[in-house]
């Protein structure tokens, strides 16, 4: 219900310019805008899941990429429509899906709490892939004996009729004949096990493969955690370094419990697939059954222990992340996705969050009294203002988001091409000709210069919405030509005695007889000294960088469960605009220069000018680096003679003018105290 209201107030906001959000509780006490009114808007959000989709990493690699994979690339385009299809109806299935998790959380809640009792397997084979000998011990553990490959792949078979197992343990044991007593063949005695599957093998033959959660193990080596043996990732693992010549167990939990029948089988791989040279095979081990209920990750089940009321879109992410894995449609179409992809080199393509809209089991929206989602009246159907022209539905029935989209910009709608002219000029003037930029009501200022709004509006839509062709208009005008400085501004054009009497009637230029004095966004403020300092990266597009941040703000993000990792070389000094925004940590630099709040809808930024801007440019990781890479830039410069030269130079660097004899003064007596004290 949030994200509906926030996505229904951000549409009256930026396309309309309309406190849209006063009608969520009751009808708007200024503008023309009913309780209903507001619902009906709502209702086109509605229907809309958030969906993963993939766009490509740009249009020069994706075109590269099409060149030479082209054929196979879109044959896996319906496969990639089936997976996503299957991915986006999770949420339709959440409720029914959960109905079964809570009947096994409430029959393990029932239950005392038991340890998982592991037993082994009274007749295992095992098989390496690599023909490793792997002779089997008394208590039904192997030994791999003779030469070891590199890498390597076991293969245990288990066939116990009736046997029920919702846990495998992966014991890895010490013995004489390893070095160091093992439990792995390095001459550390260590190994690596880069990823634990396991398969269901039905008497005629039909594959199941099981889905493992939950990686445990009594001793990790430092990066080698129990978790990587299920990531997928064969470049992670468990492993034992300092622990070497005991017995260690790993533990892996079963998302649903299995029960072997007669002529059934479960095979258990146990992949090494170490990559960073040495023999880290596992020497001798023994696998382990448990039949205790196991039901889900325990991050899954804290949130299945949670009110569904209480769930945000943070949390509820587990869930979905979880069903994914465990969804059989869902296993279905990534499978065959991942078949086609075999052998065709990885596509430069990256996941985007966008708005799906759902096909099945669609909410029924109603009107609700105060904006209480706990209280809900009458229904309502997607619709728009009565104060504005109707919303045409393009395929009969009631519109959708796309007939939202198309009567937006349609030439009948008063406010999109206003409003969003008025943004464009708020940003190139400091203040928009509606200066409430984001209140065009009754409330709200009215324009400044009503005739040119409406000009530029038509001027915008005749263009084909061309927002370059209408900031190009705007820029080429004599009026942003004009100096900041009244004076410079009156030069040739009118008198002292007219500035001065303009100055006195209008101290705000709403007149706009002189240009507005514009400090640069926050996201720009670094970019300046890069750019002066001759680090700036001129790069274009691609994947968010991470600048240096103060490694405490880092550590503040929501639960702790993201990790700022410093970009390298030329990302390093990336545009703003590339630094990659996490709303629970903002990078503090931003924050200081005005940057405004992510979590809420903003059409204009407050401009301050505090001692911490100041204080910023000083001591922060980038302005330190971008001060030292100017100085050197300069000194490297051997067509400037001497200090006066330099000087100069660095002034021109920073703020393209020439310095006055004041300001040099000014630097040369500073660089001389620097030198000297």
């Amino acid at each position: 219900m949030e994200a509906c209201f926030d996505r229904t107030e951000t549409l009256g906001t930026v396309w309309m310019g309309l406190t849209v959000g006063c009608a969520r509780c009751h009808t708007h006490k200024y503008d023309q805008i009913t309780h209903r009114e507001y619902f009906q808007l709502f209702a086109f959000f509605n229907n809309g899941d958030e969906v993963t989709r993939q766009a490509p990493l740009s249009p020069e690699a994706w075109a590269a990429y099409e060149k030479d994979n082209g054929a196979a690339a879109r044959a896996l385009i319906p496969l990639k429509k089936k997976l996503d299809a299957a991915k986006n109806a999770l949420p339709v299935k959440l409720p029914e899906w959960e109905k079964g998790v809570q009947a096994r959380l409430k029959a393990a809640r029932a239950e005392p709490q038991r340890k998982q009792v592991f037993k082994a397997f009274a007749k295992p084979q095992a098989g390496s892939r690599e023909k490793v000998k792997l002779e089997q011990q008394a208590d039904g553990s192997f030994l791999a004996t003779g030469k070891q490959a590199k890498q390597d792949e076991y293969i245990v078979t288990l066939a116990e009729t009736g046997r029920v197992i919702t846990a495998l343990q992966l014991e890895v044991l010490p013995d004489a004949s390893l070095p160091k007593q093992g439990p792995g063949r390095s001459s550390g005695g260590n190994f690596v096990l880069s990823e634990l599957t396991a398969v269901r093998v039905r008497a005629d033959g039909a594959t199941h493969g099981l889905v493992l959660h939950s990686a445990a193990a009594d001793f990790e080596q430092k990066g080698f955690a129990a978790a990587g043996v299920l990531d997928g990732n064969p470049d992670s693992g468990w492993a034992v370094s300092g622990g070497t010549g005991k017995r260690h167990v790993l533990t892996v939990q079963l998302a649903e419990p299995v029960t072997l029948a007669a002529g059934d089988k479960l095979e258990v791989r146990l992949t090494q697939h170490y990559a960073k040279g040495g023999e880290h095979c596992i020497g001798r081990f023994r696998l382990l059954a448990a039949a205790e209920a196991s039901i889900a990750p325990a991050a899954v089940v804290r949130v299945l222990n949670e009110e569904p009321k209480r769930r945000n879109p943070v949390v509820i992410q587990a869930l979905y992340e979880w069903m994914e894995k465990v969804d059989p449609e869902v296993r279905e179409a990534a499978a065959a996705l991942a078949v086609a992809e075999a052998g065709l080199p990885k596509p430069p393509l990256m996941d985007v969050r966008v708005i799906g809209q759902r096909a099945q089991n669609p909410r029924e929206t109603r009107l609700m009294l105060r904006g209480d989602f706990l209280q809900p009246a009458e229904p309502v159907v997607p619709a728009g203002l009565a104060v504005l022209p109707p919303i045409q539905a393009a395929q009969g029935g009631e519109p959708t988001r796309l007939d939202l989209a198309r009567w937006l910009v349609s030439p009948e709608n008063p406010l999109t091409a206003r409003v969003a002219v008025n943004h464009v000029w708020a940003q190139l003037f400091g203040e928009g000709l509606v200066r409430t930029v984001a209140d065009f009501g009754v409330r709200g200022e009215p324009p400044t210069h009503p005739r040119l709004l409406d000009w530029l509006a038509a001027e915008f839509m005749r263009n084909g919405w061309s927002r370059k062709k209408l900031i190009r208009l705007i820029l080429t005008s004599e009026t942003y030509q004009q100096a900041s400085d009244p004076a410079l501004a009156a030069a040739g054009r009118r008198s002292a005695q007219e500035t001065r009497r303009l100055e006195e009637i209008d101290p705000l230029n709403s007149l706009l007889w002189r240009q507005n004095r514009l400090r640069v966004q926050g996201e720009v403020v670094r970019d300046l000294y890069l750019a002066a300092s001759g680090l700036l990266s001129p790069k274009i597009g691609g994947p968010s960088v991470y600048p240096p941040m103060p490694k405490d703000v880092a550590e503040l993000s929501y639960a702790g469960n993201f990790k700022w990792e410093t970009s390298k070389g030329e990302d390093r000094y990336r545009r703003g605009l590339y630094t990659f925004f996490k709303r629970t940590a903002p990078h503090p630099d931003l924050m200081t220069f005005d940057c405004p709040d992510a979590n809420l809808t903003n059409v204009r930024r407050t401009v301050s000018n505090t001692p911490l801007q100041a204080l910023t440019t000083l001591n922060a990781e980038a302005f330190v680096e971008a001060a030292a890479a100017l100085a050197a830039r300069v000194l490297a410069d051997e067509t400037l003679q001497n200090d006066a030269e330099r000087l100069r130079h660095a002034f021109r660097l920073c703020l393209s003018r020439e310095p006055d004899s004041s300001e040099l003064a000014s630097m040369e007596k500073l660089l001389q105290g620097a030198r000297y004290h």
